[in-house]
């Protein structure tokens, strides 16, 4: 079979240099309608979860937020893999799914077991954008040398200045401003007045 081949090619040299031609200009036209990336994402369909706690240490982060989050999300449809990661104050859960699942639909799914899971008081879980995990992460802290500013004055700036502009620039899915102090307002009654001036804390709360 080789020899034929190769006896046939010779004897018709311009019929296999007009294919090689045809071949090649179907080739390089193809070359810019190919759906193929330099760099593939090689990741499967995941959504990312991150809940935030507060004051809490990675022991009671994974005890009282990841572990609730694990099995709330065991046994979702098309489920293939959940890894997760406490932190100091942090959890991160990955929920990977089968080739070939919605991104959006999974999310759908994901979102429908967040809605029901207990956690403690004043954490709440959340996913992040639908990015890919070939996509990079920096870490940006904002500090004061001279020690003037006070870490609630530093975490404004990231939250209203740092972050916004950062979110302005193209390719940038999401700015999660972490640590410092959040500015809050505390209303501090003082029982003694009240009672005096006979207000009621429900008055009060209304």
């Amino acid at each position: 079979m080789l020899n034929f081949l190769i006896r046939f090619s010779l004897a018709q040299r311009a019929l296999i240099i007009a294919l090689g031609v045809i071949v090649l200009a179907l080739g390089w036209r193809m070359i810019g309608h190919l759906p193929v990336d330099v760099l593939p994402d090689l990741t499967k369909p995941t959504v990312t979860i991150l809940t935030e706690a507060p004051g809490l240490s990675p022991e009671e982060v994974e005890m009282r937020v990841t572990l609730p989050l694990e099995s709330g999300l065991m046994g979702v449809n098309g489920l293939d893999r959940l890894r997760s990661k406490s932190d100091i104050g942090l959890s991160l859960a990955f929920v990977e799914f089968d080739w070939g699942t919605d991104i959006y639909q999974a999310r759908q799914f994901v979102q429908e077991r967040l809605g029901a899971l207990k956690l403690p008081e004043g954490v709440t879980p959340y996913m992040t954008p639908a990015t890919s995990l070939m996509g990079n992460i920096m870490l940006v802290s904002l500090t004061d040398p001279t020690g003037k500013q006070k870490p609630q004055e530093l975490r404004t700036q990231a939250d209203w200045v740092v972050a916004r502009r950062l979110m302005s620039i193209p390719g940038i899915a999401e700015v999660l401003p972490m640590g410092g102090g959040i500015r809050q307002i505390q209303v501090q009654p003082d029982p003694e007045k009240m009672l005096a001036m006979g207000v009621t804390y429900e008055e009060l709360r209304t």
